[in-house]
């Protein structure tokens, strides 16, 4: 009885053992044909020969042995280690490599060689006859390099560049047509346009364009006063005052009914047209002929129309302007009760001498105020300082440096820098066309100050400013 409990309970042994081996075996099975495809081949091969490895040792484990032969358990242990043995030396595939590993030696010192003895070729760095690849080292690139590639950054957009002309000569049209009809006594000249974008110093956007509406004065009827002889005391501003009023009265000039006190008043005549742009003129009419939309900007002291269309928003001022004794005197008159005066332009004679000067030499100042003028543009701080303070400054400084070719532009720019902190540290930057007139004396003390602290920053590190 105790045999055949003793027997029955092997053959259950024998019996779960062998289940347990075959559901093992049929996971390597499946473990084997999908090893390629997960692993790789590598990983594959050494999955296999520890798979073979693990039988061998199982099989040995429950394969029937003779319980009289003494050396088949030690033949059973030999070839179990034996197996073991070759999982151990099967080559492992490459360990990827971590970051903090890359900043390790990837070779271990060399030996050094004993006289007499050949050399290790497994010493070698590289292959022979392998190319050596020499690391490129980090290029920094100079002022002169960085304005450079800084400048070809600062182009108008190509739609812009060709619809915001197009557009503002159709308006220009349209309101000339209408000018002529509302008021065909008052002899005004063709409107033109004027601006950056024309003449070509326009960056990054065109966002705003000028509307010229020149006004025909009989010469006889008229002449200038300096503002520096007027309550202003300000020679960038000039007054229009009605001559021989005995011989010719009032009203011998279509331009007399703008007149306040025997002068041409700028603000009476942008009163006049201010009202004429706001109430008088179709402009959704307009603006439906054109594909965009138009609309003249109530509040504002200038006479400004803003538009928009479906690829930009722009933005036109018109300005009356009076051409007279060789000057350019526009209807901006100042903040206060003085309605008189007109302000004498320079754009004009700023452009015409900076491109007159760069057709002598091929020099670079166009260059450096399209680049100056971007930086203004991109520095809130520094809007009021672009335009004719830095066109003034690089006339000014075309006196004293002759070199303005593109080689030297760096060095330009940097002392364009160092001459405009000088000029706000003594917040006085005088006129290059009549010294006169100082350019910074309608800024306030608080903006001089910032602009100075931006620039001054700036001299020691100028690429602070391309940014």
């Amino acid at each position: 009885m105790a045999a055949f409990w003793q027997q029955r309970g092997r053959r259950q042994e024998n019996g779960g053992l062998g289940s347990v081996i075959d559901g093992l075996g049929s996971v390597f099975d499946v473990l084997l044909a999908n090893a390629r495809l997960v692993l790789g081949v590598s990983g594959a091969a050494v999955l296999a020969i520890a798979t073979l490895a693990v039988k061998r040792l199982i099989d040995r484990a429950t394969s029937p042995r003779d319980e009289g032969d003494p050396k088949a358990e030690q033949k059973s242990l030999e070839d179990s280690w034996q197996d073991l043995t070759l999982i151990k030396t099967t080559p492992k595939p490459p360990k990827k490599q971590r970051r903090e590993d890359l900043s390790e030696p990837l070779l271990s010192p060399a030996r050094p060689q004993v006289p007499g003895e050949a050399p290790d070729p497994r010493s070698s760095s590289a292959p022979l006859g392998a190319p050596q690849v020499k690391p490129s080292p980090l290029r920094c690139l100079t002022l002169q390099e960085k304005l450079l590639s800084h400048s070809s950054q600062l182009a108008v957009p190509e739609i812009q560049a060709s619809l915001v002309p197009q557009l503002a000569r159709s308006i220009c049209t349209q309101l000339q047509n209408f000018l002529r009809s509302k008021f065909p006594e008052l002899p005004f000249g063709r409107l033109f346009l004027s601006g950056a974008l024309l003449d070509g110093l326009e960056v990054l956007a065109a966002e705003h364009i000028h509307l010229m509406l020149p006004m025909v004065l009989d010469a006889g009827l008229w002449s200038l006063i300096s503002g520096e002889d007027t309550v202003v005391r300000n020679p960038q501003y000039w007054m229009i005052k009605r001559i021989d009023l005995g011989y010719f009265p009032r009203g011998c000039s279509p331009w007399d009914r703008f007149i306040v006190g025997r002068y041409l008043s700028s603000s009476v005549l942008n009163e006049t047209l201010h009202k004429l742009l706001v109430a008088s003129i179709n402009w959704p009419a307009i603006g439906g002929l054109l594909g965009c939309a138009i609309h003249p900007v109530v509040a504002s002291r200038e006479l400004k129309l803003e538009v928009k269309h479906d690829q930009l928003d722009l933005s036109i001022t018109l300005f009356p302007v009076v051409e007279m004794e060789g000057k350019v005197l526009l209807a901006v008159p100042p903040e206060g009760l003085v309605e008189n005066l007109w302000l004498e332009s320079f754009y004009r004679a700023e452009v015409s001498r900076v491109k007159e000067l760069d057709a002598g030499d091929s020099g670079a100042r166009q260059l450096c105020l399209r680049i100056m003028n971007g930086v203004c543009k991109s520095q809130p701080s520094l809007h009021k300082l672009g335009g004719s303070p830095v066109t003034h400054i690089i006339l000014q400084l075309s006196d004293t440096a002759s070199d303005w070719a593109e080689e030297s532009l760096a060095d330009r720019f940097q002392q364009v820098l160092e001459e405009l902190v000088a000029s706000l540290e003594k917040g006085v930057l005088p006129s290059y066309f009549n010294p006169k007139i100082n350019l910074f004396s309608g800024l306030l003390e608080e903006e001089i100050d910032e602009m100075g602290f931006v620039l001054y920053r700036a001299i020691s590190e100028p690429e602070v400013l391309l940014k």
